[in-house]
């Protein structure tokens, strides 16, 4: 028996409105919430959802694609607030247009926002909502 005819026989029954309602009601909670967007994944023996209360773990990011120095940024980023692109160059020995690079790849990316301008340029974490 499949997912689907299982949730047809709860809905059947009144305890489910419809086959994959719920998912949609979990991501709306989630963002009302500003925490992560869980995953979702059919499997063999069932549904499986996984919640996660910091999306930006090194795991995460390496699956995001990220080449080390920007998963270095996030986890700067993480601990102290923020960082600019002078503290990006230093951190990694790029040039000035290496980490201009690096850095709008991370925006790009929807992980980190670019805030201020000029000498006040700096980068945060995107959160949920942003």
């Amino acid at each position: 028996m499949s997912l689907r005819q299982i949730a047809q026989v709860f809905y059947d029954i009144g305890y489910i409105e419809k086959y994959g309602s719920g998912t949609i009601k979990i991501i709306e909670l989630c963002k009302l919430h500003g925490i992560p967007l869980p995953d979702f994944k059919e499997v063999t023996v069932g549904f499986l959802v996984t919640f996660r209360k910091d999306i930006y773990t090194e795991d995460h990011l390496v699956r995001l694609g990220l080449n080390e120095r920007q998963i270095k940024a996030v986890m700067y980023v993480k601990e102290r607030g923020k960082v600019t692109n002078k503290e990006y160059r230093e951190m990694t020995g790029l040039s000035d247009e290496g980490a201009r690079i690096d850095l709008n790849e991370l925006v790009e990316k929807g992980i980190l926002l670019s805030k201020g301008k000029g000498r006040n340029a700096h980068y945060v974490l995107k959160r949920i909502g942003d």
